[in-house]
């Protein structure tokens, strides 16, 4: 029996599916590279942009034919498109062939439905719940192991799905993390442990009693072997001097914080609800590069956010061009149904959001090209 899984969005999810993997194996399939090989499909989906939910839908439906020819095929979507009711909806009526769907709350329990689909198709989507720890994880990420820390945020920043389809923030107990990592350390397997969580920096605030995100750091980094420990994503808002200055003397936290800004316009900042100025932004980066010598920063950017004006969106260009960064994502703003921003009024153009996307995109690249002139010399 052969499975195949198509993932797609962030790390996250790439950590989830290998979760998955791991449950699929456990069940007695092995991985196939060829979809058409497959007993089992399971799409892992992302509802962070548009343009990744209609890959979706379109890969999907590309399976009608050989669900027809093989009947006996299960095909599974789950994760956080159809954690939003409307979309798993959409799929059930759009794509009757599917035979699961499920949400991001009960991805855990894949493997019993799909077991269930051999006779009956299968639609159910869970509120959130706890953080599942029974389940092992199927690591495909070469020498680095990715180690899920918490779930959830509760940010709400205007633009963003994540606290709709993943809850609130939920922390693991520092325990069950420490013997995860112990076990990836004991394999002998991986050089490299990244933390995940939607705000990792966050993590802990819900514990009792409350553990911060540095003191579990040096309790993950006090397990004896020769590893290091990295982490994405962090919020500014929750990035303490405390934690720079960790990072700054941990031999084993490696010298790279991935730290969006999303905009260098306070005004923009403001009606994101990042809850930071781009003062307060750049009076971190100043603290990080002050205390950590040759750290690597990189950060993510919004672009035509809803009534950004071409001098607010120079407001971003000239932040990237202060930092200047190790590397930059940026992405074209995509309304998102059910958040905040999708029902702002002066939504900008398609042409606007493009050549604003390329312009920050061709600085970067500039940058790049011109630290490493510097760093030959």
């Amino acid at each position: 029996m052969l499975y195949h899984i198509v993932t797609y969005g962030c790390q996250m999810n790439v950590h989830e599916s290998e979760k998955i993997a791991y449950i699929l194996e456990e069940m007695g399939y092995k991985p196939t590279a060829k979809r058409e090989d497959a007993d089992v499909i399971v799409f892992n989906t992302c509802a962070i942009r548009e343009g990744a939910e209609e890959r979706v839908f379109g890969n999907v439906g590309a399976l009608k034919k050989l669900k027809k020819a093989r009947p006996e095929l299960i095909i599974a979507v789950c994760g956080c498109m159809t954690q939003k009711e409307e979309t798993a909806l959409r799929f059930k009526k759009k794509f009757p062939f599917v035979d699961v769907i499920l949400g991001t709350f009960n991805l855990h329990e894949i493997g019993a439905y799909i077991q269930k689909a051999h006779s009956n198709k299968v639609f159910e989507l869970w509120q959130e719940g706890e953080i599942d720890e029974e389940k092992g994880y199927n690591r495909t990420s070469g020498e680095n192991a990715w180690v899920n820390i918490m779930q959830g945020c509760n940010n709400f920043c205007t633009y963003c799905i994540v606290p709709y389809v993943r809850g609130r923030e939920k922390s693991r107990k520092v325990e069950s993390i420490l013997q995860e990592v112990k076990a990836i350390v004991a394999s002998g397997k991986y050089k490299k442990i990244t933390l995940l969580g939607q705000n990792v920096n966050s993590y802990g605030k819900d514990l009792q009693p409350q553990v911060t995100f540095t003191q579990l750091l040096r309790q993950i980094t006090a397990v004896p072997g020769d590893f290091k420990v990295g982490f994405m994503t962090s919020h500014p808002k929750d990035l303490t001097d405390e934690l720079i200055m960790e990072i700054a003397q941990n031999d084993k936290l490696l010298k790279e914080i991935h730290l969006p800004a999303q905009s260098g316009n306070n005004r923009i900042l403001k009606l994101m609800n990042r809850r930071y100025t781009r003062e307060h932004y750049l009076s971190i980066i100043e603290k990080i590069k002050a205390n950590i010598p040759n750290v690597k920063i990189t950060s993510d950017f919004i672009v035509g956010f809803p009534t950004e004006t071409e001098e607010e969106f120079l407001d971003t260009m000239s932040l990237v061009e202060t930092v200047r960064f190790d590397g930059i994502f940026a992405f074209m703003y995509s309304p998102r149904e059910g958040t905040v921003a999708a029902k702002m009024e002066g939504q900008v153009p398609q042409e606007v959001k493009n050549a604003r996307v390329n312009a920050l995109l061709a600085l970067e690249k500039k940058i790049q090209k011109e630290d490493k002139k510097c760093q030959k010399k």
